[in-house]
Formats: structure tokens, sequence, C-alpha cells
């Protein structure tokens, strides 16, 4: 039963639906999925179109706006937005510690965890599009991993897009996961450099807090075991609009002398496990490097072998020497599921993933080279994320679609520049641009 309440300026209608876990075999067992409408309060009783929102991750439910925030605003112009909880996430039969033993051992989880990448999100998205407008197509906004989802509904299903709108979401077709992390640790090392040099007290406050983890056992308030690696994954930061600044004043506050010594403080321990605990989104940690596998190729825990070939981000050898702490990005490694208590219980079942041979392809490069669904794309200049060549190289390969190209806005734009965004975008995909 949908239950509708207000917000303000808007009306919110709760969505739930039953779809099948795997798409081949509808006999095999449901998820439920579970989305929020929203329309402008002055618009609530009009025949509007329908915009699908698509968040990034994965692993991510869909934002949680309140009224008309970011880019919301803009689109509640003139669509009924469909803030969709993707499977495994939010609402959406989440899957994590607690709920993933239910489907029995390691090896049944790790087979059901197959059935959560973009293809299967998209099915998703075409099963309930006949309920949700009548069988119209409708207008998806995908950010980030929301945009490879997108891409791969144009390589798909695009009969069932009206437009597609694209934000720091542009995949390679063809990369392998090793592909995606040397292109990004050199990116990431950029990203790094950029930081000290707005911040250069930071350079010695990142090594004295990495030379702190190396010679002492740290366990942060939730059980999480900060080790130096795990410092350095908080560069995760550095991709975001706000990140640098947020991370610097993480640093500033990182030690307190107490009655036995200089320790890390509380309010570095509390902000640094919100930012590095996986509770809210396993899935993100699970499936991460999953949605690069294609062609049937492992992924084999690809960003932690190809950071060997990056010795410059060992940092016992920086402190060894005298250059920086180098800071990680947006990469998933083994030994996260032995620091982390919410990825614990789950490190058989993420090793099972990380040999997984029956990736198939996600992207049809014929199709897209034929596509006529209108396409617009924000490419950010040198975003951490993803990667900016691989992304116009896409983009090339997508018949018409539109690209605007900015240094304006990280990888979270269509968050900061909220309104302006999207409307540029949705004007380019008109043609009117």
């Amino acid at each position: 039963m949908s239950v509708s309440y207000r917000q303000p300026g808007v009306v919110l209608t709760d969505r739930h639906f039953t779809v099948p876990l795997d798409h081949d075999h509808p006999a095999g067992g449901t998820v439920e999925l579970y989305a929020r409408e929203v329309v402008a309060s002055d618009k609530a009783g009009q025949d509007l179109p329908w915009l699908l929102y698509l968040q990034g991750g994965p692993g991510f439910g869909a934002n949680r706006f309140v009224g008309k925030q970011a880019w919301l605003g803009r689109a509640l112009k003139e669509y009924r937005v469909l803030l969709l909880d993707q499977r495994g996430t939010g609402h959406s039969t989440p899957a994590n510690r607690q709920t993933l033993p239910l489907r029995g051992s390691p090896e049944e989880q790790a087979a059901y965890l197959t059935h959560f990448r973009a293809d299967a999100i998209v099915r998703d998205c075409e099963a309930i599009r006949p309920e949700v407008t009548g069988g119209a197509p409708w207008t998806v906004l995908g950010q980030s991993f929301g945009g490879f989802c997108a891409v791969h509904y144009l390589s798909t299903a695009p009969e069932g897009l009206a437009t597609a709108v694209i934000t720091g979401g542009l995949p390679s077709l063809d990369a392998h996961a090793d592909d995606v992390y040397r292109a990004a640790y050199p990116r990431i090392e950029r990203k790094v450099t950029a930081h000290y040099a707005r911040y250069p007290q930071d350079v010695e406050r990142a090594r004295r807090i990495a030379d702190h983890l190396l010679t002492h056992d740290v366990v942060l308030p939730n059980g999480y075991r900060l080790t130096v690696e795990a410092f350095q994954s908080l560069g995760i930061l550095l991709g975001g609009s706000e990140g640098s600044h947020r991370l610097h004043y993480l640093l500033e506050h990182a030690f307190v002398r107490t009655p036995g010594g200089t320790v890390l403080s509380d309010a570095f321990q509390e902000e640094a496990q919100a930012l590095l605990s996986y509770a809210g989104h396993p899935l993100y940690a699970l499936v991460h490097e999953a949605c690069y596998g294609q062609d049937h190729r492992p992924t084999a825990w690809s960003a932690e072998r190809i950071r060997a070939e990056f010795p410059q981000f060992d940092a016992a050898k920086s402190l060894a020497g005298d250059g920086p702490v180098l800071f990680t990005g947006e990469t998933i490694h083994p030994w996260m599921f032995d620091c982390d208590p919410a990825l614990r219980p789950l490190r058989e079942t993420a090793e099972l993933l990380a040999a997984h041979t029956g990736w198939r392809p996600l992207y049809d490069p014929a199709r897209l080279a034929a596509n006529e669904v209108p396409v617009a794309a924000a490419v950010y200049h040198d975003d951490m994320y993803v990667d900016t060549a691989h992304s116009l190289r896409t983009a090339r390969a997508v018949r018409g679609l539109r690209t605007w190209v900015t240094d304006e806005f990280e990888h979270d734009g269509v968050r900061a520049g909220g309104p302006r965004v999207l409307d540029r975008l949705l004007a380019l995909a008109r043609d009117e641009a």
C-alpha cells in the first residue's frame, strides 16, 4: 500500500515493488524494491513526465532530501521524480552482515551478490517502469555509478528512456578493473599533491599520524582497527568539492596530551570511524570492483594488486625518508574486511566475489554507436573517482552524446552545483545549450 505525506513544497509517496532476484530465472526468488516518488505540491494533480534518479556507489540508497534540496528543485519544475533505492541498498532488501547469512553459506552469499550490478539494476527499472509511468519512457539521471547504470540502460533497453543525463559517471566500455586502478593511482597522487600545496602544514601532521599508527595498535571506539593503510584511505575525501578542507580539519586535531602521554584524540577517532566504517553501505565494499567485471575475468582484488606498482603509496617507505605520506582514494582492499567490524563476517564472501569468473559484458558498443536517445554528460576535469580519459573515450563512442567538461566542480558536482548542473545538462541533451 502506497503512503503519501508532505514536506515543504513537495508531496512524497512511498512505492514498493517485487522483482526477481535473477531476471533470467524469475522462479528463483525475489527481492523487494523501495522508491520514493516526489512531486511539487502545486503540480501534484498534473500528468507529468517521470525522472528516475540512480544514486552513485554502488551500495548507497537514494538521497533523502528535505523539500527541494540540491538538483531536486530543478527537476520538480517539469517532472515527477522517482528516487530508487537500488537493490541491496536503503529499504530495498538490504545486503549486509546482518541479512546476508539468511542466504546461507559464504558461497551462497557470493552467488546471491553476483546479481547486484548495473545489469540487474537496469532490469529492475524496466520491470517497474510500466507500473510507474504506464509504459511511457522516462528520463534517467545517473550520478557516478548511477551513470554506469545509465550507460548499461542505453546498451540494453534504450526504448525505456526518453533522455539520459549523466553526472560524473561515464565508464570505460572495455577496461578491466586493473586498467581502472592503474589510471586511478596517479590521479589520486595529483589530488594529494594539490591538498598538500593548499595545506602544507598537513604534510607533517599526516607523517606524525602515520608514524603513530605504525608503532601503536589503535582500535577505534566502534571496534575498527586503525592501521596506517586505513588512515591513508581517508583520502577518499579528496574527490569531493569540500573534501580537502574536511581532511585538513580532521588532521589538525588528531593528537591530545594525556597523563599517559600523547594519544589520538577522541574527536579525531570519532570522526575517522564515521568516515571509514562501511556499516551503512557494506555493498559498496563487496561489489565495488565487480562493477568493472566483464568478459569472465576475475577482479582478484585489483586495487590492492595494482597499488604495488606505485611504491610511493607505501607509508613506511615515505617515513623512512622525508617524503609526504600519500593518501589513497576510492579503492577497496582485503584488509578492510579485517579492520572493519561491519565487514569482518563477510570476508570469505568477499574473497569468493573477487575470484568470480562469471561476469558478463555490461555494455554494447554497437548499440551505443547507433544510439538515438538524447544524452548529456558532465565530465569533471581530473575527477578522482572516474577517469576523465576513459569517460571522454566513451562519450565519443555513444552516438549523439553531448559532454560538458568542467573543472568548476569535483565528482559531487550534481550536489554542489544543484539546479544549475541539471539545468545545463537537460539543455545540452535537448540541443538547447
